[in-house]
């Protein structure tokens, strides 16, 4: 009889900080409903990973469904996998902490299920042959990644019904390749096409392999499918069917395959992750291109012919994709090389607690961008910051940093020098060749970094927001990446995209005319060559104080004419202080006057709109609509502020010369698993001037930071 071995597994996880609601909702619609439909067929085994993020969920909020899978592990029907326990891309975290975050989960899973993990689930695929020595290190004997990995390296369909065995220094693992057509088939067509694609590569010899493993809240999460999977019984059929064929479709654990079936052979794998998350890598402009191109073999009925030469970007290229998503990068491998040098030059033992903030900083969520919102959600992006910062006071407290220090250094990575202010109270983090704009200020006290936002800009997808916006999508049960919906109309009216990286201490000179609606449209004519351009640079310390000047001598241009124009800033920072206070001088080097329309860029990157507990606020003026989502001009105040009495913080923007106020949302519209959405990153807030320019302008503008206690202890 023609039989085939079938191993099969699971992947759980939810994103650090992502709102107990959703996980809740997984919970109730995929983890327990899932597990409880295996534990009625016994003859099913199937390997289940959760990261560490479920399982302390679990622990704190569900300890029963954990004694069901203890249950269903010594019954011998579950297999646990490893795994960086926050669900790290490992290829891209401090060394030393891929082996911790490895070792964490192993012991969790020991300490929950009784067992040991004897491989590991990577997290979304991504590959980069270094890993083999970690994971090898870390006692973990396989690890699944896709088949497209192995397609890339040039192997037929009927070589990747088996494992391999990969090494690295002489360190080696089991490599087994996940079926493409399976997660495709797997729930989302019917259990036949499995069962007889499974049919079709069965042999009599009996050591042939095929791999499932996916999402776990595919079967039940994802749109339209807990009625598809459970109400309308697919899982049932599914389970029913491998049971009732078990003669000749063996399901086996993976961890007991290489006492069975001998490796096919030893491979090295190129860099790559699953199809889809490749494609999400690259460029907007390559992505469309990509679309182009897939459909083009399609049509021609090749695609499959050439599939292995058809490929996407590299996982690394979002950190170049998405500036921030550099950032927190940058930010992540800074903490922990300061707290990994403090350990080893043996000053200080550091607290274990101060590690875990920095390895659940490394959740791989928030750093990428496919169907899910990931880098879009500040709900993603705020815990990872909080808890960066929060480990950075703690190292501030163990070294007992009092004063202001200052660092000159190529944060970014990019060849160019930013400027780091760092102080008991606040980090202030400068880019002068890019404006002399500050690209991260940290509020220590509540761990907020103020300028946790994402601009504007195209995506590949975006060209499909049209079809959605009028609904063209099927009510067939589809798989994620294939779903083109819109969670509200007129969404196409937002696609406004950024020619610069927003932040704070942005220079513009705008052009006569000039309207709020055009500015925060991102459409307007800017006179002057400050934004984006190089910004020369002196720091001066005076005893406990640093001042940071910038300067550009540029120029405008009106109507034909250049003018030339220096801009001058001053950033004075002390130890105590809150504020960031800034002397602006600007001087005319012509010999006439020069009318001029000047403003000032400051960005606040809060976590809500359009809650009630979240408003601007002027002594000066009465606002009929202050929430942070509303779009207004105030004309000849000194003061706008910003309040959010759930973070518990008070920002003021005070100028020395009454300005008019322009106050804008930074709204993205990006997709995720329920369609296209529009989400606030933050608020634009820009006092400008309008005047005559003789010989030198001067004003002090000053953004005054204020922790809210007492909100903060209501929530």
């Amino acid at each position: 009889m023609k039989t085939i071995n079938l191993l099969l597994g699971i992947h759980n996880h939810q994103p650090v900080g992502n709102f107990d609601s959703v996980f809740t909702h997984a919970f109730e619609h995929a983890y327990r409903p899932f597990l409880d439909t295996v534990e009625r067929f016994p003859k099913i085994k199937i390997a289940q990973h959760y990261s560490g993020v479920l399982i302390d969920w679990f622990r704190e909020n569900q300890p029963d469904l954990l004694k069901q899978i203890r249950r269903l592990v010594d019954s011998g029907q579950i297999e646990i996998m490893g795994g960086a326990y926050y669900e790290a891309i490992l290829t891209v975290i401090p060394d030393r902490d891929k082996t911790s975050q490895l070792e964490k989960l192993s012991r969790s899973v020991q300490k929950e299920f009784g067992t040991r993990p004897s491989g590991m689930w990577l997290a979304e695929r991504v590959w980069e042959q270094h890993l083999t020595s970690f994971i090898a290190d870390a006692g973990l004997k396989y690890i699944v990644i896709d088949d497209t990995h192995f397609k890339y390296a040039g192997y037929s369909d009927e070589e990747l019904l088996g494992y391999y065995r990969t090494e690295d220094q002489g360190r080696t693992v089991a490599i087994f390749p996940i079926s493409k057509m399976l997660r495709y088939t797997i729930p989302f067509q019917s259990v036949q096409r499995t069962i007889d694609h499974l049919r079709s590569v069965a042999n009599e010899k009996g050591d042939r392999i095929v791999v499932f493993a996916d999402d776990g809240e595919k079967f039940g999460v994802w749109p339209k499918t807990y009625d598809h999977v459970y109400t309308n019984g697919w899982l049932e059929e599914f389970f029913r069917a491998l049971s009732d064929n078990s003669d000749w479709i063996k399901i086996h654990h993976f961890r007991d395959i290489p006492a069975m079936i001998p490796p096919v052979g030893r491979t090295y794998l190129p860099n790559a992750s699953y199809a889809e998350m490749m494609h999400w890598a690259l460029p907007a402009h390559h992505f469309k291109l990509y679309d182009e191109f897939e459909l083009f073999l399609k049509n021609h009925n090749v695609l499959e012919r050439y599939e292995s030469f058809f490929k996407g970007g590299f996982w690394r290229n979002f950190l170049v994709k998405y500036p921030e998503t550099n950032n927190m990068h940058k930010k992540m491998t800074r903490v922990s090389d300061r707290a990994h040098h403090i350990e080893e030059k043996g000053r200080k033992k550091i607290p274990r607690r101060t590690f875990e903030k920095i390895w659940s900083s490394q959740c791989n969520d928030p750093y990428w961008h496919g169907v899910f919102g990931g880098l879009y959600l500040p709900v993603l992006r705020y815990p990872l910051y909080h808890n960066l910062i929060s480990a950075e006071t703690d190292l501030d407290r163990l070294e007992k940093k009092k004063d202001v220090s200052l660092e000159t250094t190529d944060f970014d990575c990019d060849g160019k020098k930013e400027i780091l202010v760092e102080t008991p109270i606040l980090n202030c983090y400068v880019a002068p060749d890019a404006g002399g704009s500050v690209f991260e200020l940290d509020f220590k006290p509540i761990s907020l970094n103020l300028l946790d936002i994402v601009s504007r800009r195209e995506e590949g997808y975006h060209h499909k927001l049209a079809e959605a916006a009028h609904g063209h999508a099927g009510n067939d049960v589809a798989s994620i990446h294939d779903l083109v919906v819109a969670k509200e109309t007129g969404l196409e009216d937002y696609l406004n995209y950024d020619w610069y990286r927003h932040g704070t201490l942005i220079d513009h000179f705008f052009g006569a005319g000039v309207t709020l609606d055009d500015v925060w449209r991102c459409k307007y004519s800017e006179e002057g060559d400050f934004v984006n351009r190089p910004y020369d640079v002196k720091v001066t310390k005076t005893g406990r104080s640093v001042l940071v000047r910038l300067s550009r001598d540029g120029a405008i241009w009106r109507n034909g004419s250049h003018h030339r124009v220096s801009v001058g800033k001053t950033m004075s920072f002390s130890p105590d202080a809150t504020d960031l206070t800034v002397d602006y001088v600007i001087r005319n080097g012509e010999q006439s006057p020069i009318e001029v329309c000047f403003g000032v860029e400051f960005c606040v990157g809060l976590q809500a709109g359009n809650a009630p507990d979240r408003y601007y606020f002027s002594e000066e003026a009465n606002l009929p609509s202050p929430h942070l989502g509303s779009k207004s001009e105030l004309q000849g105040k000194s003061m706008l502020g910003l309040r959010d009495e759930w973070l518990g913080i008070e920002v003021r923007i005070e100028c020395g010369t009454p300005a008019t106020f322009w106050r804008f949302p930074l709204e993205t519209i990006s997709l995720s698993e329920a369609g296209f959405e529009r989400i606030y990153q933050g608020s634009v807030v820009i006092p400008w001037w309008k005047f005559s320019l003789d010989k030198v302008w001067k004003c002090r503008v000053t953004q005054r930071i204020t922790e809210l206690k007492q909100q903060r202890n209501k929530q």
